[in-house]
């Protein structure tokens, strides 16, 4: 039975009806490239009422968009405001994002190694998740260091370091703001194309001409569900394609915490630790203690890897792994990251000697309740409990706090070993975060499965 029409046809009017944008979504219809751009306007200057912006949201949540409609939704949101121009830089110019993740470095040290590497890598920071510090804030604990920046200042930052971590410049991709807070108001923020319109637009809008996608799943990330990673990774990479971007995808794990420490300066002492150190071989386990940043390596590796041939800088995967060894174990990614720093305002000797990072004055262990095998971790709410420890009532993040030595998924523990340390100044906020970090163990009498840290990659 056909529909009854509730607004007027588009062929009759110089502009659809917003009723009408929202019938046609309704119905599976898809949109033009002048009724994306009305609606990103009209969104914009408030025109569209708040009322028709949720059904629109809710609409394309349940019928989605096709890579086209996405790739211009994306192109109207990029240019919704300033962007930057990398043009005068003549290196190669690939961004990493990560769809949440907690415990989450790789940022930082991937600036350091691509732009160590001869790559230009754009990274204004995002915050997926109220509860999730994001990398400007962990760089932002060091002494000195400028994390906001104007759009002029940042190219001129890039140009200079090759890399900056910095926070999300309101003039880039004002849509997606709107459109991000839309979502949340909503219950739509899972949606795929918007998802991608939404990182395509803020890292294009940055000056990336490539983009290296960590798309996670998980408990510490926004998007529960395995296969619909898998998808949204599809999505991200075709939609990309469309839009003459490169693009590489690596769908990967995040059902717990990334590495042996959740903080800012905590966060950044194990940076430091792997830039160092070891590098980035994976040392074997002994006494049933495995390798505290084995996950934290193979993602750095792997990303790392992405990043280079992305850039046409490694040829090969065999050049691009040992092109991303060689810069970790000699020295030149630890070198640039405090040249980065440096550039950024912020003092460079916490990074010659970790013992200067600040400390917490106290420590408290999770012991577990039981013997047996750490089953799953909420990583969510460790990141939850991270927060109330680290924010203090003028919102700014404590440095010195958070959480280390964290027992991973299958590691078999007795009762009474500590799950994790705990890292605190403040024993109200100890007490309250406490909860959260009890309640993120699950143990269990067998070993849980091993899974994969990386699902699948999508180019």
């Amino acid at each position: 039975m056909a529909s009854i029409k509730t607004s007027p046809d588009p062929k009759k009017a110089s502009k659809p009806s917003f009723a009408y944008l929202v019938e046609k979504k309704r119905d599976g219809g898809e949109f033009n490239n002048e009724e994306i751009r009305q609606i990103v306007d009209s969104i914009m200057d408030g025109e569209m009422p708040e009322a028709q912006q949720a059904a629109l949201a809710m609409a394309i949540y349940f019928k989605q968009m096709s890579a086209l409609e996405t790739a211009a939704l994306a192109n109207e949101m990029m240019y919704s405001g300033e962007t930057a121009d990398l043009d005068k830089i003549r290196h190669p110019k690939v961004a990493k994002v990560a769809t949440g993740g907690v415990g989450d470095k790789t940022a930082i040290i991937l600036a350091a190694l691509g732009a160590s590497c001869g790559v230009i890598v754009p990274g204004m920071a995002v915050k997926d998740e109220d509860f999730v510090i994001t990398s400007a804030n962990k760089l932002g604990s060091v002494p000195g260091l400028k994390t906001k920046y104007g759009i002029t200042d940042y190219e001129n930052l890039l140009a200079k370091a090759g890399a900056g971590i910095v926070e999300a410049n309101a003039e880039i991709a004002p849509a997606d703001d709107l459109m991000y807070a839309l979502r949340q108001q909503t219950a739509t923020i899972p949606s795929l194309p918007l998802i991608t319109a939404s990182i395509l637009s803020k890292k294009l809008a940055e000056g990336s001409e490539g983009l290296v996608v960590d798309v996670k799943w998980g408990n510490g990330s926004f998007i529960r569900d395995r296969e619909q990673a898998k998808q949204l990774a599809r999505v991200i990479t075709r939609v990309a394609r469309g839009m003459n971007r490169k693009c590489v995808a690596l769908v990967t794990d995040v059902n717990q915490p990334i590495g042996d420490s959740v903080g800012t300066a905590l966060e950044l002492r194990e940076v430091v630790h792997l830039l160092s150190g070891e590098g980035l071989e994976i040392r074997k386990e002994v006494d049933n203690v495995p390798d505290p940043l084995k996950d934290l390596k193979e993602l750095v590796l792997k990303l790392g890897m992405e990043i280079v041939r992305l850039a046409g800088v490694a040829g090969s995967t065999l050049s691009a792994k040992q092109m991303v060894e060689k810069h970790i174990k000699d020295g030149q990614a630890l070198k640039k990251l405090k040249e980065i720093v440096a550039a950024q305002g912020g003092k460079t000797d916490w990074f010659d000697n970790v013992e200067k990072f600040p400390k917490a004055q106290y420590l408290k262990k999770l012991p577990a309740p039981k013997r047996g095998y750490v089953h799953t971790i909420d990583a969510g709410k460790i990141a939850r409990g991270v927060q109330i420890l680290a924010t203090g009532k003028d919102g700014k993040y404590d440095p010195a706090v958070g959480i280390t030595e964290i027992k991973k998924v299958g590691r078999q523990v007795k009762q009474g070993e500590p799950l994790i340390l705990i890292h605190y100044n403040d024993e109200a906020r100890m007490e309250a975060a406490y909860h959260y970090f009890r309640d993120a163990y699950r143990l269990a009498p067998k070993r849980p499965k091993d899974e994969p840290l990386v699902v699948e990659r999508v180019a």
